[in-house]
């Protein structure tokens, strides 16, 4: 890939993620953490929620959206984590401009490790961290479903409000399986006119058959009239405000 391209791809790529989102954008992730607060209620003494993010395959958005959707709920003032789970593929690190280790594979590995190492302040919000995923594995599912794993997450949802986990396609790898008992609830992502009802629903089936519970659906790389609507409501809006208008984002991992 030639340099100029890539240069393009990175402008892309940050057009779709957190605070360079258009007006139609923002706000159906912030439809999608208003569902999600009705969904998981409870107030601050329940604890933290912890939410998975995945798809039936490769290439339908999971990991923008993660990154998006923990954006939103940092939005609010609460404390939130963002974990790189998708220890084959990994993307948070590039997508968050660092690198990717150490991460959660190195805080696994390492039992006696400090698992606050892992941990990343966002240049964004000071209650908005991260963790990539680290170094490759060559048993990430092992990893996924230890005692280490429980332990880690156990001591990181003491410190936070929302966890938010990346994690790789159900119908690809058992990951996402793997880890559901230690869920209140996971996300799949479905990218419109990409994904085969066949792949979702195996996708859903698998989830079910791990009694994984499922919180909802998210459609990514919509193109319908509600996106045409959305694009006159948020000229409106950007004029009045002066914020100027910016480019409809594409979606993908």
């Amino acid at each position: 890939m030639s340099g100029k391209k890539e240069a393009v791809m990175v402008t892309q790529q940050r057009k779709m993620l957190h605070k360079n989102l258009n007006f139609q954008a923002a706000e159906a992730y912030k439809l999608l953490r208003t569902n999600l607060q009705f969904t998981l209620p409870g107030d601050d003494e329940d604890g933290c929620r912890v939410i998975g993010i995945t798809s039936s395959i490769h290439g339908e958005g999971k990991s923008t959206t993660a990154i998006n959707l923990s954006y939103t709920l940092a939005e609010t003032g609460k404390r939130v984590l963002l974990i790189d789970g998708d220890m084959r593929l990994p993307s948070i690190g590039k997508k968050m401009e660092t690198q990717n280790a150490p991460g959660l594979s190195n805080a696994l590995a390492a039992s006696g490790s400090d698992v606050k190492i892992a941990i990343r302040p966002s240049n964004v919000f000071d209650n908005w961290r991260f963790v990539t995923s680290g170094d490759i594995p060559p048993n990430p599912s092992e990893l996924l479903g230890s005692r280490r794993m429980q332990s880690v997450l156990k001591a990181m949802t003491k410190e936070f409000d929302y966890i938010v986990i990346d994690l790789p396609p159900v119908n690809v790898v058992s990951d996402a399986l793997v880890v559901s008992p230690l869920l209140d609830g996971m996300l799949i992502v479905v990218r419109e006119d990409y994904t085969e009802r066949k792949e979702l629903r195996a996708c859903i089936r698998q989830l079910n058959l791990s009694n994984a519970k499922v919180l909802g659906i998210v459609m990514s790389n919509v193109k319908n009239e509600r996106k045409r609507y959305g694009k006159r409501y948020g000229k409106k809006y950007y004029s009045k405000y002066s914020y100027g208008e910016r480019e409809t984002p594409h979606t993908e991992d």
